[in-house]
C-alpha cells in the first residue's frame, strides 16, 4: 500500500486560520446566510478571486530523473540495508540494468512521456497499480483522518454535528464544481502571494501563462486533478482491474446505520442545498430508525478479496440490483452513523481504520464517519487520489463547522415528514450472495483479529526545540524510529515515507527512504555505544542526519527520488511483454520494496489522529505528526511485531536525543 499522508509539503499546504471558539456572531450570519438560492454564499464556503483550476494548464510536468541519478540514489538507500558482500553485488546488477535494458527502457519511457504532455509518467501505471491489486482495500488500502473534536463540547453531539459536517461537505462541493474554491497553493512568500492585489492581478493572466505568474512570488500552485473524484465516485470492483465511477448527476446522501442503508436528497431539483433544518431532520429520522440490523449486511461485500467481491455484485445485478447499486455508487458521499461511543484513542482508530465491517462501503471515495458520542472521521478509498486533496477537503469542513455551523444544539428540525423522503435501500438476496456475505464477513473478522494499535505521546520536546537548534523535525521523528527498531530488533530495515508530488501535473507521490548511512551511524552511536562519544559528536551526527534527510526530502517533493522511476520503468517492460532484467530480481530490490517500517506525517488545525494498517505482515504501520512541544506516533502491528515494544523504544530514544539537544550525555 502506498501511504496516504503525503509529507513535508502537504503539512503545509493549508494556513490554517484561527479557531472561533464564540458561535454568537456566526450563528446570526448563518440564519441570513439561507435566505436565499441560486449562488447566495448558503451554496459556497467561499468565493475566490482566482478561479480553482486556473492554474491547472499551466502546472509544471513531472519530471523523469536522469537514469544514473535514479541509481546512485537508489544505491546509496540500499548501502545501510547491505553488508559489503551483498552491496557488491546489487551494486553490478545495478550498472549492469543501467547500461543495458534501463537504459533502453529509459529512452522507451521518455518518448513517451513526450507524447503525453497532457499528464505525467506516473499517473497511468499508478492507477493500474492501485485498481489492480486484488486485495481488500480495508487494511491495505484505506488509511482514516480523525477530525478533533469541537472546540464547543455540546456541538459534538452525533446529530449536529452530522447535520452541520453533511452541510459543509457538500458546500465544498458547491464551491468546487463551480469555480469558486480557492486554488491549492504553497505560499513560500505569502505576505506577496497569499493577498487580495496579487489575487486580482493573476487572476487575469492566462491560464497557460499563470503558474509562472505565482512562481515569480516564490508560490507553488498545486495539482487539483483529483478533486473531481472526491464526489459522488466510487471503486467498482471488476475482474482483474477496477474501475472507478463517477455520475456528478448524483444529488442523494448514502446513510449507513446498524449495516442499513438509507438515501435521501440533499440538493433539490435546481441542485441547490437543502435547508440545514430538513437535513437535520432526515438525519434525526435515520437515527430513531428502530429497524435492527439485517442479517446479511451488505456493506461487508466491499472488504472483500477484489475478484470475489466482482464475482458477487456480478450476482447482485442479475438478481435485480442493478438501479439500487447505481444508487449507491452515485450518491454524493458516505455518511456512516455509528451506535458506539468511543473509549480512547485506539477505539477511534480501530473504529475509524475499519469498524465492524458493516456499517461502511468502503469502496467510496471517502466516507465520513460520525459515532455516537460525535467522534468523526474521514476513511478514504486511495486509488483515485492522495492525502493533499482529502487532508484540504478535511481541514475546509472543520473549519467550516467550527466557526459557522448552520446547526446548534438548541435547533429544531423541519416540519418536513421525513418518512417520505428517505428511502431505506432493500437488496435482492439468493442464497448463494447471503453465503458469499457470511464468508466476506468471517475474512473480515480473521483479518481485522490480527492488527493491534497503539499510540504515544513524547511530552518533553517538539518542533519548536528542533528549529531553534536548525533540526529538521521530520529528520528527528525518523532517526527515532530508525534508533527505535535497532534498540528493539538489533537491525537497520527498509523503510517508507511519503512525500507529494503535487507540485507538478497530475503528480502522485515520490518515496524518501529515511535509513541511510547517516541515520545507521547515528543510532549505533546512540544504542550500541552511548557513552562513547562526546555530546559534540553525537550533536554533529544528527546535524548530519538533519541535513541529509532534507537534501532527500527536497529531492522527494521535486520528483527526484529513485522508486517512482524504477517502477515505471518495470511497469514498462512488463507492458512490452519483456522479460525483467535481473535487476528487479535481485533479492536487495526484493527487499527494499518490503518496507517494515512505513512511514506518514501530517500535522492540521483539523486532524487529530491519522493511521494505516502495515505494508507487510512484519512491518509497522507508523502515522505520526511533530507538534510545537510535542510528538506523537499512532501505530500499527500484525503478530509478527510487538507494537508497544517498538513505542516504548521510540520514546526512549526521543528521550536520548533531546538529552544531547539539552547538553547532557547519556548513559
Amino acid at each position: 500500500m502506498a501511504n496516504l499522508l503525503s509529507t513535508q509539503l502537504s503539512a503545509t499546504l493549508r494556513k490554517s486560520g484561527g479557531l472561533i471558539n464564540s458561535r454568537a456572531a456566526s450563528l446570526s450570519v448563518d440564519r441570513r446566510r439561507f435566505s436565499g438560492k441560486n449562488g447566495s454564499s448558503a451554496e459556497y464556503l467561499h468565493q475566490s478571486l482566482v478561479p480553482s483550476m486556473h492554474y491547472q494548464k499551466s502546472l509544471p510536468r513531472l519530471p523523469i530523473p536522469k537514469l544514473e541519478d535514479t541509481i546512485r540514489r537508489y544505491l546509496a538507500a540500499q548501502r545501510p540495508l547491505l553488508n559489503d558482500d551483498q552491496f557488491s553485488a546489487t551494486e553490478k546488477q545495478a550498472q549492469d540494468f543501467q547500461s543495458g535494458d534501463g537504459k533502453q527502457l529509459h529512452e522507451e519511457l521518455v518518448a513517451q512521456d513526450k507524447k503525453n504532455k497532457h499528464t505525467s509518467y506516473i499517473s497511468a501505471p499508478w492507477f493500474d497499480m492501485y485498481l489492480s491489486a486484488r486485495e481488500s482495500v480495508v487494511l491495505n488500502f484505506n488509511p482514516f483522518m480523525s477530525f478533533k473534536p469541537d472546540p464547543n463540547t455540546e456541538y459534538n453531539d452525533q446529530l449536529v454535528r452530522g447535520t452541520n459536517m453533511v452541510c459543509s461537505a457538500v458546500r465544498f462541493m458547491k464551491t468546487l464544481r463551480a469555480g469558486l474554491l480557492e486554488p491549492e497553493v504553497f505560499h513560500l512568500n505569502p505576505a506577496k502571494s497569499d493577498t487580495v492585489n496579487f489575487k486580482k492581478l493573476i487572476r487575469w493572466v492566462p491560464s497557460a501563462l499563470s503558474w509562472y505568474g505565482a512562481y515569480m512570488v516564490n508560490a507553488y500552485p498545486l495539482d487539483m486533478s483529483q478533486y473531481f473524484r472526491l464526489f459522488n465516485s466510487t471503486r467498482i470492483p471488476k475482474h482483474g482491474r477496477d474501475e472507478l465511477y463517477t455520475d456528478e448527476k448524483g444529488r442523494h446522501l448514502l446513510v449507513m446505520r446498524k449495516g442499513n442503508m438509507y438515501v435521501f436528497d440533499i440538493l433539490d431539483r435546481d441542485r441547490n442545498l437543502l435547508t440545514p433544518a430538513e437535513i437535520y431532520s432526515h438525519l434525526k429520522y435515520i437515527l430513531s430508525d428502530p429497524s435492527p440490523a439485517p442479517a446479511f449486511p451488505l456493506g461487508v461485500l466491499t472488504s472483500e478479496n477484489r475478484d470475489v467481491w466482482a464475482s458477487l455484485r456480478n450476482k447482485l445485478l442479475d438478481a435485480g440490483n442493478r438501479e439500487v447499486l447505481r444508487i449507491v455508487d452515485s450518491a454524493i458521499f458516505c455518511l456512516c452513523l455509528d451506535d458506539e461511543s468511543m473509549r480512547d484513542h485506539i477505539h477511534i482508530s480501530h473504529n475509524m481504520l475499519h469498524g465492524d465491517g458493516c456499517n461502511r462501503w468502503y469502496d467510496k471515495s471517502f466516507s465520513i464517519i460520525l459515532t455516537k458520542d460525535g467522534q468523526a472521521a474521514i476513511n478514504f478509498e486511495h486509488s483515485w487520489g492522495d492525502g493533499v486533496a482529502v487532508l484540504r477537503f478535511q481541514n475546509e469542513i472543520f473549519k467550516d463547522t467550527t466557526e459557522q455551523p448552520l446547526i446548534n444544539p438548541s435547533s429544531t428540525p423541519s416540519s418536513i415528514d421525513s418518512a417520505y423522503v428517505v428511502r431505506k435501500l432493500h437488496f435482492n438476496l439468493d442464497t448463494e450472495l447471503e453465503n458469499g456475505i457470511v464468508k466476506a464477513k468471517e475474512n473480515f473478522n480473521a483479518a481485522v483479529s490480527k492488527l493491534t494499535i497503539d499510540a504515544m505521546e513524547f511530552k518533553k520536546g517538539g518542533k519548536e526545540q528542533l528549529k531553534k537548534k536548525k533540526l529538521s523535525p521530520d529528520a528527528i521523528a525518523q532517526l527515532a524510529f530508525q534508533m527505535g527498531f535497532l534498540r528493539q530488533y538489533g537491525k537497520t530495515v527498509a523503510t517508507y515515507e511519503s512525500c507529494s508530488t503535487a507540485a507538478f501535473k497530475h503528480g502522485r507521490t515520490e518515496t524518501i527512504r529515511p535509513a541511510t548511512i547517516h541515520t545507521k551511524r547515528c543510532v549505533h552511536a546512540f544504542v550500541c555505544q552511548p557513552g562513547q562519544n562526546s555530546v559534540e559528536q553525537m550533536l554533529a551526527m544528527l546535524a548530519e542526519c538533519s541535513k541529509y534527510h532534507g537534501q532527500l526530502t527536497k529531492e522527494a517533493a521535486m520528483g527526484q527520488g529513485f522508486d517512482r522511476h524504477l517502477f515505471a520503468l518495470r511497469y514498462l517492460a512488463n507492458s512490452n511483454g519483456q522479460s525483467l532484467h535481473d535487476f528487479y530480481k535481485d533479492p536487495a530490490y526484493m527487499a527494499i520494496n518490503h518496507n517494515i517500517l512505513s512511514t506518514s506525517t501530517l500535522t492540521s488545525p483539523a486532524v487529530s489522529l491519522g493511521g494505516f494498517a502495515p505494508v507487510v505482515p512484519d512491518g509497522f504501520g507508523v502515522g505520526y505528526g511533530v507538534h510545537d512541544d510535542w510528538i506523537g506516533c499512532n501505530v500499527s502491528s500484525y503478530p509478527d511485531r510487538n507494537v508497544h515494544e517498538f513505542l516504548q523504544c521510540v520514546h526512549k530514544s526521543l528521550e536520548d536525543i533531546f538529552t544531547i539537544l539539552e547538553g547532557k550525555p547519556i548513559s
